[in-house]
């Protein structure tokens, strides 16, 4: 790859919701431009972007996969990203790193689930877009209807289309540019005029002295044009809204010449926030570079994958890894396009690369040739919100799996591999069912070790709902010293507290001494419950009277004494089962509304409020966790992959009779196996 000038690089990432066609408009572009000598179609399974195995399978996008080419002298450096929510944290940390995005919509479906997640993203990070209309050419396709919706949504000022459909459906002819078009279809010449005199005015708007050469009638140039609407652009005032069909190459033109026009070179903001302060953006000196995604390729190691931000790094030689504060050697610097990789000496501002071997190298650390100074501010990727219980399918395969596990959510920041301290289950969280299964796909292959997963046990807790009274004395003669100590002991209902210890005893019949082992006792004894063999939690433990022996007293004696205290005290407490609560935030569009909150109540959920985000209903529910392990998979049946949810934990609460008795005879059954 030639060295290209700055000015002349795009950084870019398409995203949208899954089958928009983002990945056949990647291959389009790399065609287009003569980076291929063919078009790579996915359900052909030769796709430069969708080319991993298990992408092949599916049929759709799993992973976020560099891509470049150049187009009219201009180097694109772009990211093809995954639309399904299972695999959005490749997508996430996609987002995070380029300088503009490129929304993809179905010219049938218009916003769904993953339009609205890809533009909040673009958003919150203030990244310019272009909105690119696809699939105009199907049957049921309706350009105005969606662009109407896209303004709604987004905002009818903000929103502008920058090319109109010449024809619809299966009769879609061309699309003809609202500023550069001479020849106008009758048909269209209003709207034309509407939208281009709406984008002369945001051109006017960014600069005095255009303002009133615009409004004296005189023409202004291309260059000046382009100057204003980028301003607009990155300001985030205006997006421009792009009309065809990938399938039928209608538009791509017109749209890749948008992206040379309307997105900025990466030296374009002059700067950025970083985590003290802001860092300039510079065309050469020091070289600043952020770790967003690593690989474990099977031929040459871990690949680390880097954004240039400022600055020139040089392939063969040292740099610091200021996150970890720690040197690395570069090796080779690696250029992408899906699994074709080219060799490159020196990257500069917007160049993606991928380079092997780094030692401590991670997601989220921040390069540079020097050691000191700012670092990148984090991606923040979303919260797993499907989990499932680990087991080995081989025995003694316990470590080889836990390893592997960790390996991979090293590259994955959305997986998480814990052992829970209660069920001792190895749990295995993530996005989603098709998730965990890719996970558990690459662990067979890459690690060559199988588990079979299982819905997790769920951490009940136990608590009392009246006041309990205990005595217990413990007397043990064994030759010599033998072991005294009797404790009567209180237990109170307590709210919105786990565990409170107090004594009351008066007159020295318990030394004070002791009163450190009574509690430590009681403490032994609420780590299971007699209902569920759960943890007690919510209680207020009094001490209140008891006996000692001047020679068989001891430490361990009291504690024995107030474990069994506690334990009478709670037969007389009216125990019960506490179940843990989930509260869920569910996005879907309208027409999935009647089902989804069908569904919830079949899961014992009650639904605390429904409100209108981005032209998608959103239901916020509490549910207990035993009744959504599957939801995630129940959802996508339901809102057929449309709809999305996040969830975290609520509150602990009481569960009902039946189910308690069920969960009671599931404990009995699982001690008596244990013995």
């Amino acid at each position: 790859m030639k060295n290209v000038p700055i000015k002349k690089i795009r950084n870019f990432a398409i995203a949208g919701h899954a089958g928009s066609g983002k990945t056949l408009l990647s291959d389009l572009m790399l065609f287009k431009a003569r980076k291929v000598t063919r078009l790579g179609r996915v359900q052909d399974k030769n796709s430069v972007s969708d080319y991993h195995p298990d992408e092949h399978e599916k049929q759709n996008s799993i992973y976020a996969t560099p891509l470049n080419c150049v187009w009219n002298d201009h180097t694109f450096f772009f990211i093809d990203t995954p639309g399904y929510a299972d695999f959005f944290g490749d997508t996430k940390a996609a987002l995070s790193i380029v300088d503009a995005i490129l929304v993809v919509i179905n010219g049938v479906e218009g916003i769904e689930i993953g339009t609205n997640r890809a533009w909040r993203t673009a958003k919150e990070g203030n990244k310019p877009r272009i909105i690119f209309i696809n699939s105009l050419d199907k049957e049921y396709s309706d350009f105005n209807t969606v662009l109407d919706s896209i303004q709604k949504t987004y905002g009818k000022t903000v929103c502008v289309p920058f090319t109109l459909p010449v024809g619809n459906e299966s009769n879609l002819e061309e699309v003809v540019h609202v500023l550069r078009s001479n020849k106008i279809p009758d048909e269209l010449r209003e709207s034309v005029k509407k939208y281009k005199s709406a984008l002369m005015d945001t051109v006017a708007e960014a600069d005095e002295d255009l303002m009133m050469r615009y409004l004296d009638g005189e023409e202004l140039s291309e260059e000046e044009i382009s100057h204003g609407l980028k301003d607009a652009i990155l300001g985030g005032s205006l997006v421009p809204v792009f009309a065809g069909s990938v399938e039928k190459d209608i538009g791509i033109t017109e749209l890749m010449n948008g992206v040379v026009n309307l997105f900025c070179n990466p030296l374009f903001t002059k700067k950025i926030p970083m985590d003290s302060g802001e860092l300039e953006l510079k065309e050469d000196g020091v070289g600043k570079a952020f770790v967003f995604k690593t690989v474990a390729d099977p031929f040459i190691g871990q690949l680390s994958f880097f954004r240039v931000y400022s600055g020139i790094l040089t392939a063969d030689s040292d740099v610091y890894n200021v996150t970890k504060n720690s040197k690395e050697r570069l090796g080779h610097f690696h250029v992408l396009n899906g699994k074709e990789q080219m060799t490159i000496h020196t990257a500069y501002p917007g160049y993606i690369i991928a380079v092997a071997k780094l030692k401590q190298t991670k997601i989220n650390d921040t390069i540079s040739t020097t050691l000191s100074g700012p670092q990148f501010l984090p991606t923040k990727f979303p919260k797993p919100n499907m989990s499932y219980a680990c087991y080995p399918l081989k025995r003694g395969d316990e470590d080889k799996i836990a390893s592997g596990l960790n390996r991979l959510a090293e590259e994955d920041p959305t997986v998480k591999v814990e052992r829970h301290p209660e069920t001792r289950e190895l749990l295995l969280s993530g996005l989603g069912d098709q998730h965990l299964k890719i996970i558990t796909n690459r662990l067979k292959s890459d690690f060559k070790t199988e588990i079979d997963l299982r819905t997790p046990k769920v951490p009940y807790r136990e608590t009392i709902t009246k006041i309990g009274n205990g005595k217990y004395r413990h007397k043990k003669q064994s030759g010599g010293h033998g072991q005294f100590g009797e404790v009567c002991l209180r237990i109170e209902p307590l709210r919105d507290d786990d565990f409170e210890f107090a004594s009351e005893v008066v007159g020295g019949n318990i030394p004070k001494n002791y009163i450190p082992s009574v509690e430590k006792g009681v403490k032994e004894a609420m780590k299971k419950g007699e209902l569920s063999n759960s943890r007690i939690i919510n209680i207020k433990a009094v001490v209140y009277d008891g006996k000692y022996h001047a020679v068989d007293s001891s430490d361990i004696a009291f504690q024995i004494a107030g474990r069994g205290a506690f334990r009478e005290a709670m037969k007389q407490a009216n125990p019960k089962i506490l179940e843990p609560h989930m509260h869920l935030k569910i996005l879907v569009p309208d027409q999935y509304m009647g089902d989804v909150t069908g569904d919830l109540n079949q899961r014992r959920g009650r639904i605390q409020g429904m409100n209108v985000e981005e032209g998608m209903q959103l239901v916020e529910a509490e549910v207990p966790l035993a009744e959504v392990h599957s939801y995630a998979s129940q959802l996508r049946s339901i809102t057929q992959g449309k709809g999305r949810f996040d969830m975290e934990f609520s509150h602990y609460e009481q569960v009902p009779a039946t189910i308690s008795k069920q969960i009671e005879n599931a404990a009995t059954k699982e001690e008596q196996e244990d013995k």
